[in-house]
């Protein structure tokens, strides 16, 4: 039975979790790490780890995602952010790393990306750094919101994409438009031979309406950061993950059920600064994780220690700041698989998942998810 609360005179509201509100609890066996996979696989696409990037400049350029790509991840280039739309992106991040090191206030940098971000997506340049990727042999993923899914996506799938991710903050089967022809998720993703992934989604329901439409998989949140993302203080939505991520597992297996066994994946996108995090997340049904923030702190991320969502550059209503994080001096490769000189969690992110079905007796990801949980009182 659903936890009900009432909060007024004839208004109830469901009472829901997040990451931080549960704990795994282990079970009579435990095994080797040596002897567990993280391994899972999207349509025909396998990754040796469960690890999408949140499709961030401050996080994937062509060469990140080409170096994310062989640590065992996917990396997701974003196909409307600075790489494609400027020759040296380099360069125009450096402008605001710049600013950010000369003391610029939140709101001058919000700006400076609002203003960068207002020139025109050249197919050109998006070309050449899709090229980059697909080049390196790893599997080639860009993200696009729905306002622009039908205008780019025929040009990124000539350019060498394998599988397009579908976000915006939130996202529906069907996205209205007055002045243009609404997003028909349903039918766009019958046209197109690529697996899609879509969302964000916060709720059982949603997430079922997805599923309906043929995609490969679903996100769940909206890429919540604490200090960076401000979509709860900006719209007040907010999605407690360990909740969002139950109900939409729900869904993939009530969906499962109604299909004869067509599968969609949950990907888990925010609310995750640790190890143990992204464990609990995998714990509550979710396949894979999408991470941005602790990526950004890695040597070779572009934002050199900034972090910033895509909702940043929204012309009218941002819903990031840019946010410095704390400097470490760690490369992607130790980042996810260590060795790690931190006792917080926030280095050796993948090792410790596998450590984490090793400590609770599971082999894989998918025995993982039925792990026992416990509510912190």
């Amino acid at each position: 039975m659903r936890d009900l609360v009432e909060i007024g005179m004839g208004r109830t509201a469901r009472r829901s979790y997040d990451l931080d509100d549960i704990d795994i609890v282990p079970s009579r066996r435990t095994r080797s790490s040596k002897v567990v996979s993280t391994g899972w696989q999207i349509d025909a696409y396998r990754f040796d780890l469960p690890l999408v990037t949140h499709p961030t400049d401050a996080v994937v350029s062509p060469e990140t995602a080409v170096a994310i790509g062989k640590l065992g991840g996917l990396g997701v280039l974003n196909a409307e952010g600075l790489w494609a739309r400027h020759a040296d992106a380099h360069s125009v991040l450096a402008k605001v790393v710049g600013a950010a090191k000369d003391g610029a206030q939140e709101t001058e940098l919000v700006r400076l990306l609002q203003e960068l971000q207002s020139a025109s997506v050249r197919m050109d340049l998006l070309t050449e750094a899709i090229r980059t990727v697909r080049d390196s042999g790893v599997t080639v993923a860009a993200r696009v919101s729905p306002q622009h899914a039908a205008e780019l996506t025929p040009s990124l799938l000539r350019a060498g994409v394998e599988i397009l991710v579908v976000q915006g903050t939130i996202v529906s089967a069907e996205h209205v438009a007055r002045d243009d022809d609404p997003l028909n998720l349903k039918d766009f993703i019958s046209d197109l031979d690529v697996p899609v992934i879509a969302g964000g989604v916060s709720d059982y329901r949603t997430a079922m309406h997805l599923m309906r439409t043929g995609a490969a998989g679903v996100i769940v949140g909206h890429g919540y950061t604490p200090g960076v993302t401000s979509t709860d203080s900006v719209l007040g939505i907010g999605v407690p993950m360990a909740t969002a991520v139950i109900d939409a597992a729900a869904a993939r297996r009530d969906y499962l059920d109604e299909t004869g066994g067509r599968y969609v994946h949950v990907l888990a996108d925010g609310g995750m600064s640790c190890s143990g995090d992204i464990a609990k997340a995998i714990a509550c049904g979710a396949d894979a994780v999408m991470l941005g923030a602790p990526l950004a702190v890695a040597n070779e991320a572009p934002g050199q220690g900034l972090y910033w969502t895509s909702a940043a550059a929204h012309p009218s209503l941002p819903r990031s700041r840019v946010v410095a994080g704390p400097r470490r001096d760690v490369d992607f490769k130790t980042l996810l698989h260590g060795p790690s000189p931190d006792a917080e969690g926030v280095v050796n992110l993948f090792g410790a998942l596998r450590r984490a079905l090793a400590k609770t007796g599971y082999s894989d990801l998918k025995e993982f998810q039925k792990v026992g949980l416990a509510v912190r009182a």
